[in-house]
């Protein structure tokens, strides 16, 4: 039976509707993607421009047995085998009477100036002290410039008529007017206080002395020249290590080609998570040239965050390629305004994952009993989520936050998953991370290096004082014992001067 024209043209109209039906749902979906990422810009660069960068995360829901990263970490739904696996509990040592003093008690090593106050009603001498009251206050006294004046004296052997007189002693600066304790501070000042050289000079002058620029950079330069073999050795040890921490971040330098304009360069940063040796370097741009170079040689963990410019080393024969999950985590928490209940749930699991490492390091838990206990608790909750987040990226969609979220992560699960088969490897990539701090804090004081060469010469004093901090080191002493025997220290020995080995040559060498 024939239809007949009336019928097919209604057919017609009724497919076009809802093909343009479907045009104007896709094309409305599309746009409040395109709504929601701009909201979430806007809500980024609200941030910046105000200071903020939130990533605590707490749960919405406020359930009691939900473990947050302070808990008390011993986790019932976590440790059904912690009886077998926990073989090495920490002891609790039997409470101890505190040794504190009060509250006027200050450090044994701090000089103690006396000042003595004796009754004024009777003569001493005639009376018996029978004690005392002692009220320890703490006083300050500020920087003083001193000169030293060195005399060598000669003397005439009466008897031969030789003149005898003592050689001129070593110093570290020994063509310019100051010793090593000045450029000691003048770095100090600036890569761990963060003070520019122009607020240094003005410090200075109030102490009574005016200085240069020139000058200035005349002894930092200096200080670069005799620690740069210091700085080889470094690089050679932390790019000897089988596990590295890796990460870049900006420094503007001045351009000499463009007057008055900054070139926007970058330190490229590693760490020997396992030595706590720290290296800066400098590179003009973020390109993988930079990390191909520096680590040609390189075999072994290499952790980063999800930048592409890692990505070769994933191919590379003898590294093994893994990801940060403090990064992975942040994902989840920008997504919280698009997708409260799906990012809550993956913040949760993530959340348990460092609560366990909080227990592995309440408990000094190594070796063996660490990576047992990782395996038998973390890894469950990491293949876990794993099929969540599959279920969950067919669910939503993929150019949302939510969905760009769980993209990220499931790209880079395997590799955010590795460090629960062992015991050597961090969750992430932290370490490095709180080593680069002192770089922002000095970029919004000093702003810009002069040059590319000063540039390399402040990665290389960051990468040694990085390593101090974490040895405990005081910086400062460091310098100054360093630069003043560096120049007749053998070449052979150099390493004995680095941060970890220096309290040990030093103890030696008095």
């Amino acid at each position: 039976m024939e239809q007949n024209s009336e019928d097919i043209n209604y057919k017609e109209a009724y497919e076009t509707e809802a093909l343009q039906a479907r045009q104007f749902a896709a094309s409305l979906e599309k746009s409040q993607s395109k709504i929601e990422a701009l909201e979430y810009e806007l809500k980024q660069l609200r941030g910046m421009l105000s200071g903020k960068k939130p990533e605590r995360f707490v749960v919405s829901n406020k359930n009691e047995d939900a473990p947050t990263l302070f808990d008390v970490p011993v986790i019932e739904e976590l440790t059904p085998a912690q009886v077998k696996v926990i073989s090495y509990e920490k002891t609790i040592a039997k409470k101890q009477v505190s040794k504190h003093q009060g509250r006027n008690s200050f450090p044994e090593g701090l000089r103690r100036e006396e000042i003595i106050i004796n009754p004024s009603a009777i003569d001493i001498s005639f009376a018996k002290k029978i004690g005392e009251d002692i009220t320890e206050v703490l006083s300050y006294t500020p920087a003083e410039l001193f000169v030293k004046r060195i005399i060598r004296t000669k003397y005439q052997d009466l008897t031969t008529g030789i003149i005898h007189q003592e050689g001129a002693a070593a110093r570290g600066f020994e063509r310019s007017k100051v010793d090593i304790t000045i450029p000691a501070q003048l770095l100090v000042s600036k890569y761990v206080d963060h003070l520019p050289l122009d607020r240094q000079i003005k410090m200075f002058a109030r102490l009574g002395l005016t200085l240069s620029n020139s000058s200035i950079n005349n002894w930092i330069n200096a200080a670069g020249y005799y620690l740069s073999p210091l700085y080889d050795k470094h690089k050679e040890l932390v790019l000897n290590s089988n596990y590295l921490h890796a990460d870049e971040t900006t420094i503007k330098v001045m351009d000499s080609d463009k007057k008055g304009s900054t070139h926007q360069g970058y330190y490229w940063v590693y760490q020997s998570s396992i030595n706590k040796l720290v290296l800066f370097e400098y590179q003009k741009g973020r390109g993988r040239e930079g990390p191909r170079e520096m680590l040609k040689y390189f075999s072994g963990y290499l952790q980063t965050d999800g930048y592409q410019a890692y990505e070769l080393f994933a191919k590379k024969e003898g590294i093994v390629l893994i990801h940060c999950m403090a990064h992975a985590r942040r994902k989840f928490v920008e997504a919280l305004p698009n997708d409260k209940l799906r990012s809550e749930h993956a913040l949760s699991e993530m959340q348990k994952l460092y609560v366990i490492e909080r227990y592995i390091q309440d408990n000094t838990l190594t070796g063996e009993a660490k990576k047992n206990y990782r395996i038998q608790n973390a890894k469950p909750i990491l293949a876990a989520l794993k099929v969540w987040m599959i279920q969950a990226y067919s669910e939503v969609l993929p150019n949302s936050i939510i969905g760009k979220a769980l993209h990220y992560n499931l790209q880079r699960w395997d590799r955010l998953s590795v460090y629960a088969d062992t015991a050597l490897l961090n969750i992430d990539n932290n370490p490095v991370e709180n080593s680069i701090r002192p770089v922002a804090l000095g970029r919004k004081n000093y702003l810009f290096a002069g040059n590319h060469v000063a540039a390399q010469r402040a990665a290389m004093f960051y990468s040694l004082l990085a390593t101090c901090k974490n040895y405990n080191i005081n910086p400062y002493d460091w310098f100054c014992d360093v630069l003043d025997r560096i120049n007749d220290h053998h070449i052979n020995k150099i390493e004995e001067l680095l941060p970890q080995n220096w309290r040990l040559s030093k103890s030696t060498s008095i």
